[in-house]
């Protein structure tokens, strides 16, 4: 292996993502990405443990059905950071830099904004979402997405920061950042959690100091770090024209994002309905499965960053070559979690919870969701395809067939069967169908860019 790659200028790395063999390009590209998605799927995991082992299940279960409603309002962040991977992936494969960093510090900035402005909706529906689960659980909702409010803006940041980084091929940076953050959030949680015992509020707390120190970390190297990608806010003022044209690309997979994870939030409401018991298990097993979900997610993200340069280089040729070495390579990944997790799962689960009810439950969750990663794995490269692409209406309608017509509706119509394991079995048979569904949609894609005039 080239472990070279990390100290390549970005010319150099620009050469790589356009000239060099695929395959190889897309392991070396990953290597950083996949090691980002361990970390930050450890994230969780980690939260997981402090809150069911310091803080109890009930609370566990309260702050991980909180998540789906954060995620609802993430949900412009991720919309905003597949428009800003498009666009800065293909003016950089155009080698126009100066354009580039404008493109990037208008997309930060005016996703720090949206950041602050969905902040007191988060506290609105803190009041809303809380008086709609029962009593046990109403209160630490309450609290959590109260609370919350606070990180928002910090979450906008660091999408787009990722954007940037992985757009212009330096993805060893959000990396080193998720590094930085899940130290951060052992070090707040060790405090908050264990020492003063303070549950819901230390869990906000430990959220907040970890972002606000990453943060400041993030501006660093964006701003202050000298290199050939160091931005400057020096007479910045929006271009009304340039966010209009983002903002037309964000859109569909803002709706998309949105629209997913609602169907998650009503997911969650579906597994209310068995008590805080099966919402923990339920919890427990989406921390782990993380891992599972996010570590073929790198290999979409890669293949997104490539496509996109070699499209802004018009080489469409390559750009399909792309595509089936990005499925391939996430297919070998996805069977190694297979084996090496299988066995595991039973011990990993001991050291959230030693409730029989509860781990009954996760551990047969597990079971079926590690065998919906195989689809995921193929669907994330898929995705990347239509990103690549600036094809962002693409997710509008392979977000809302998956989570909503192939999972959701497969939960309302067997759950009186398969109870609580619908959501789980739903989720194999969602990611399967999709993965098979979009592939026909890939091969009949136009191999050209769908933004104009970039």
């Amino acid at each position: 292996m080239n472990t070279k790659i990390f100290n390549k200028s970005s010319e150099e790395r620009r050469e790589m993502i356009l000239s060099e063999n695929v395959m190889k390009t897309i392991f070396l590209l990953t290597i950083p990405v996949f090691m980002m998605g361990i970390v930050q799927s450890l994230i969780p995991i980690s939260d997981g443990l402090f809150l069911n082992n310091k803080a109890g299940y009930v609370i566990a279960g309260a702050i991980g059905f909180s998540q789906s409603v954060i995620n609802i309002l993430n949900a412009f962040s991720q919309g905003l950071s597949v428009a800003a991977s498009a666009i800065i992936g293909q003016l950089y494969g155009k080698g126009d830099i100066e354009k580039t960093k404008q493109a990037s510090v208008q997309i930060l900035v005016l996703s720090f904004i949206i950041g602050l402005l969905l902040s007191p909706i988060c506290l609105i529906l803190s009041y809303i979402i809380s008086r709609g689960v029962n009593e046990e659980l109403s209160t630490h909702v309450f609290q959590y997405l109260g609370l919350y409010s606070f990180v928002l803006p910090f979450l906008f940041m660091a999408a787009i920061f990722n954007s940037i980084k992985n757009g212009t091929g330096h993805p060893e940076a959000p990396f080193l950042r998720m590094i930085i953050l899940l130290v951060l959030k052992v070090i707040f949680n060790t405090i908050f959690l264990s020492i003063l015992n303070l549950g819901v509020i230390g869990a906000v707390s430990a959220s907040f100091m970890s972002y606000l120190l990453i943060g400041i970390w993030m501006y660093y190297d964006l701003f202050l770090k000298k290199s050939d990608m160091q931005l400057s806010l020096r007479n910045f003022k929006f271009d009304l024209e340039f966010i209009k044209k983002t903002m037309e690309l964000a859109i569909p997979s803002v709706i998309s994002y949105i629209l997913v994870y609602i169907g998650f939030f009503l997911i969650n409401k579906e597994v209310v309905k068995y008590g805080s018991i099966a919402l923990n298990a339920s919890t427990i097993a989406s921390n782990i499965n993380s891992i599972y979900f996010v570590l073929p997610t790198s290999v979409g993200t890669t293949v997104t960053t490539m496509i996109s340069m070699n499209i802004g280089n018009g080489n469409s040729k390559n750009a399909k070559k792309i595509f089936y070495y990005g499925i391939l390579f996430s297919l070998l990944i996805v069977f190694s979690i297979i084996i090496i997790f299988t066995p595991l799962n039973p011990y990993i689960v001991d050291l959230f919870q030693k409730n029989p009810e509860i781990t009954t439950i996760t551990n047969k969750a597990l079971t079926i969701y590690m065998y919906s990663v195989i689809g995921f794995g193929i669907f994330t490269v898929e995705q990347g395809v239509f990103i690549g692409l600036g094809r962002t209406k693409m997710p509008l309608l392979t977000g809302i067939m998956r989570v909503w017509l192939l999972r959701y509706i497969f939960i309302i119509f067997t759950e009186k069967y398969l109870g609580v394991y619908s959501i789980f079995w739903g989720n194999l048979f969602s990611n399967c169908m999709a993965a098979f569904i979009f592939f026909f949609f890939v091969l009949r894609v136009k191999w050209e860019s769908a933004i104009k005039d970039l």
